[in-house]
């Protein structure tokens, strides 16, 4: 993708919508009859979007989205109508070209304010949590256990959606509070069902899922699935042949981008400093190769 369109699909107020509101990488446009989300090629660090993005990073999440919707929606329904730009909105065919592969076309929903994350693996803030207490997220776990290490089986850690800034971890007791315990309880059950469909899947392709999070809403009464799923940006793959417990692990997603900028005398407030050529190239070939690991072919 040049800088022409990529800049265009940045700054667009699409024609139709009832409102827009921009994320650090997606644009969601409101319809009448549907939503349009659009994966812009933007790259955030430390809670900053970068002031130039990566090219073709918004089309590897929105098709792995896709990919994982159809594999997974025997476990759990999906926000999903269509990702073919001709059941767009009729005003929306002049940018065609520019929505092509990385929009879709979704049903409204009423969110449920919690991010239902998943985790296999103590990575992050979990490792952090566990180091300090023995727990994360309420859950007590085994002494002994490393940096990066396999957990006896996946657990649900909820967390509080943020509007800017960092999620903040709660306990399933919270989540109990804020949404009732019927709806805690689906949360849980189908986060780990994906999570454990997922992992399992990933492992025949050579892939550890290390950790993920969904969201859901309410649609006609039903729970679904909305928003990016599996994606690079809400995962951690590992690569199962590096794989050494103990120490952190090489990540397929934004973390080459974090390690750079972590070399620079930068505040991690804006402004961001752009992005070098080689640092966005690297970057965009991390994300193609998860992208063909996961499905088995390049991205188109």
């Amino acid at each position: 993708m040049n800088d022409a369109p990529q800049q265009a699909i940045l700054e667009t107020d699409l024609p139709g919508a009832i409102s827009r509101r921009q994320g650090k990488v997606r644009d969601v446009y409101e319809y009448e009859h549907g939503m349009l989300l659009v994966a812009t090629d933007r790259i955030s660090a430390f809670d900053v979007v970068m002031p130039n993005g990566i090219p073709e990073k918004g089309k590897v999440l929105t098709q792995l989205s896709l990919f994982w919707c159809d594999k997974l929606s025997e476990v759990v329904p999906n926000h999903l109508l269509s990702a073919d730009v001709a059941d767009f909105p009729a005003a929306l065919g002049e940018y065609a070209d520019l929505l092509a592969g990385r929009a879709v076309w979704v049903k409204k929903a009423e969110v449920v304010p919690i991010e239902c994350v998943a985790r296999g693996y103590l990575s992050g803030s979990a490792w952090r949590s566990y180091e300090e207490s023995g727990e994360v997220c309420g859950h007590v776990l085994p002494a002994g256990l490393v940096e990066s290490g396999r957990l006896p089986e996946a657990i649900f850690t909820p967390a509080t959606k943020a509007e800017s800034g960092h999620d903040e971890n709660i306990s399933i007791a919270r989540c109990v509070e804020l949404v009732g315990s019927e709806l805690a309880g689906q949360l849980e059950a189908l986060t780990l069902q994906l999570y454990n469909a997922a992992a399992e899947y990933v492992s025949e392709r050579g892939l550890i899922l290390c950790d993920t999070k969904f969201e859901f809403g309410v649609a006609a009464g039903e729970l679904i699935a909305i928003d990016e799923m599996l994606t690079p940006d809400s995962s951690r793959y590992w690569d199962a042949e590096k794989y050494e417990p103990g120490q952190a692990q090489e990540s397929y997603d934004k973390q080459f981008v974090r390690d750079y900028l972590n070399t620079l005398d930068w505040d991690k407030e804006p402004p961001a400093p752009a992005l070098p050529p080689h640092i966005v190239a690297e970057t965009r070939r991390i994300y193609r190769t998860i992208y063909r690991r996961i499905t088995g072919h390049e991205l188109g």
